[in-house]
């Protein structure tokens, strides 16, 4: 069985996710801070199916100086890692000119410098075992921009500088490095968007609708299937039509 650590894992798209790639027979290592009613009932089902896994493993992604450490008792535990997707993030909103700068480290910490560190420790041990799939989730807003969001749609758009250049990388070694950019999604991090700014968002879409959990699951277990092996260094959009 093919361990995948997922970021996150939670709550949110990293639970979509993670439910996704357990059910697809992937044994998924989900990482967060505290473990979810969700996630219990989503690890039963899994192990009730009897095809994948879905473990939980308690981290604070903000102690960056412990993330060798994770990879390591991680491998140790669950042999060689296949895969990583880097979801775990915060979407702390405010005007660039006012926004505290104390918010503005706890941003570029969680959404840029765990991942990357976190990738780092990882991809030692993909490149020993010659294979291995990250994907790093990041947003629209990295192109396309966003009110209130500047240090937000910073942090998503160096994911995808990050990618695009570890995948040469890797590459040689046959690992794969992509990221999914999803538009606004139907979770807790666009809750605090007024229903207005929701039906906004809906009615620029293509579709006409926000964007699933589901949706972004899928397109990751796209990209970690071998019916990806030659696509990398790419960002895929799930967006409900958003950027059309």
């Amino acid at each position: 069985m093919r361990s995948v650590i997922v970021t996150g894992g939670s709550r949110g798209l990293g639970l979509g996710i993670a439910k996704r790639l357990a059910a697809s027979g992937y044994g998924v290592i989900a990482i967060a801070r505290s473990e979810t009613a969700e996630l219990r009932a989503a690890a039963t089902a899994a192990e009730q199916a009897g095809r994948g896994a879905l473990h939980f493993r308690a981290f604070d992604l903000g102690e960056t100086h412990r993330l060798a450490v994770l990879a390591a008792g991680l491998h140790k535990e669950f042999g060689p890692l296949y895969g990583l997707v880097n979801n775990a993030g915060i979407g702390t909103s405010g005007v660039l000119a006012i926004m505290p700068d104390e918010h503005i480290e706890r941003l570029v910490q969680i959404n840029l410098m765990s991942p990357m560190l976190l990738t780092k420790f990882v991809v030692r041990r993909m490149m020993s075992e010659r294979a291995g799939r990250i994907v790093n989730i990041s947003s629209i807003v990295a192109s396309t921009g966003y009110h209130g969001l500047s240090a937000y749609s910073a942090t998503k758009a160096a994911l995808i500088g990050l990618t695009r250049s570890l995948a040469r990388e890797v590459g040689p070694l046959g690992i794969t490095v992509n990221a999914v950019a999803p538009g606004f999604a139907d979770t807790e991090m666009t809750s605090e968007l007024g229903e207005g700014e929701r039906d906004k968002i809906m009615r620029r879409s293509a579709l006409r609708r926000l964007v699933t959990s589901d949706d972004v699951a899928g397109a990751v277990e796209f990209l970690m299937s071998d019916a990806a092996k030659s696509i990398t260094g790419t960002t895929l959009t799930v967006d409900a039509g958003n950027t059309a």
